[in-house]
């Protein structure tokens, strides 16, 4: 059994968050140990009549691939979908060798993103590294107010051609994202094709991929947590990186730092290895090496119950913070092995607008009036 604390968060997850319908079909993948969580999940679909399936896989880490069963289940095309995984939900190696296209043209190696993003059938929630304090402390919010403070931000975006970033621990970048459309994880995941995080809360957007000259420029120095290919942790000591033309040129710090890089050049060796291997269609190999250095997402937290304390899936939507991230972007155009979200504390962000006017997003962590 699970405790009443766990299922008054899963039925806020349920009616709130999805909005799940009587009959609809919903497919919860999970882990041994976050069986309590995957278990109120199941019980408050029941409650609404919905027909939930629930299956247990061993834990992923960010270069294992699913299990084939669980692949097999989500080519059922469920309504709904429910990764709830200590760690990662799993690559999809068929797609990797053989993407799906969706009727634009648009391809995806996975099929999860496919039903998503491609053919905007089913709805989900994923929670890589949700623990039970994380899920009762900070799933209950006001969503009516997150909803419209992630649309006024992502109103703002209208016209931006470059984000820059300052922070006291010594970031100094400038993003680009003319062309680019924010993305808003705020706890609405009603419609089909829609999906994010539990925890909800940020606003985010992938910054234009490095060509020639273009691409994110500058430092940016990680103090909060980082993510790595093994997990999260708080940092002890910062991690800087120098990014040029979108792509990272140096990782310096301490040993947290030798981490990140080691993440970075694992990502890139296994990469032109599932080339040699027909893992990667011919090619593929060196475009996924190069994006493992990839600028590939500027968020900003937005979650007022949530704080920073190891667990990048919390982390990332705390208040007084945004993050990077390092490799894959949202947008389908960097393709890589790995999404590695570093924190960073009290920033400033700046919008540049296409008349090259100013808005100030958050001054020192601050959110301004929007």
């Amino acid at each position: 059994m699970f405790e009443k604390e766990k299922l008054t968060p899963a039925q806020t997850v349920v009616r709130e968050v999805c909005r799940v319908k009587k009959n609809e079909r919903v497919l919860i993948v999970t882990n041994p140990s976050m069986a309590a969580i995957a278990q109120s999940l199941y019980t408050a679909l029941l409650e609404e009549g919905a027909v939930p399936v629930l299956i247990y896989q061993s834990v992923k880490t960010l270069l294992d691939t699913a299990s084939p069963e669980v692949i097999a289940a989500l080519k059922t095309e469920p309504d709904v979908f429910f990764s709830i995984s200590e760690q990662k939900l799993g690559k999809d190696s068929e797609a990797i060798a053989k993407p799906y296209v969706s009727e634009s043209g648009e391809k995806f190696d996975h099929i999860f993103n496919f039903l998503i993003g491609g053919k905007k059938t089913m709805r989900a929630v994923w929670t890589p590294g949700l623990t039970e304090n994380m899920f009762e402390r900070t799933v209950c919010i006001d969503y009516k107010l997150l909803s419209e403070t992630c649309k006024k931000l992502c109103k703002r975006y209208e016209g931006v051609k470059t984000v820059r970033v300052t922070s006291p621990g010594g970031t100094n970048v400038e993003v680009p994202v003319w062309g680019r459309k924010p993305m808003s994880d705020n706890g609405d995941f009603s419609e089909p094709g829609s999906g994010g995080n539990i925890p909800a809360g940020e606003v985010f957007i992938s910054p234009v991929v490095g060509s020639g000259n273009e691409g994110t420029q500058g430092k940016i120095v990680f103090d909060g947590s980082m993510s790595f290919s093994d997990g999260t942790s708080l940092l002890k000591t910062p991690i800087a990186i120098e990014v040029e033309n979108g792509f990272i040129t140096s990782v310096t710090g301490g040993d947290e730092a030798k981490r990140l890089l080691k993440s970075i050049t694992d990502a890139e060796k296994t990469a032109v290895q599932m080339e040699k291997d027909g893992k990667l269609p011919e090619g593929q190999g060196a475009v996924y090496k190069r994006n493992a250095r990839n600028i590939g997402e500027l968020g900003i937290g937005l979650n007022p119950a949530a704080s920073i304390g190891g667990n990048m899936l919390e982390d990332e939507k705390a208040f007084r913070t945004c993050h990077f991230a390092v490799g894959m972007n949202y947008d389908g155009d960097a393709q890589c092995l790995i999404h590695l979200d570093g924190v960073v504390r009290d920033p400033t962000i700046t919008f540049v607008y296409e008349d090259n006017s100013e808005f100030v997003v958050l001054k020192n962590g601050d959110l301004q009036g929007l």
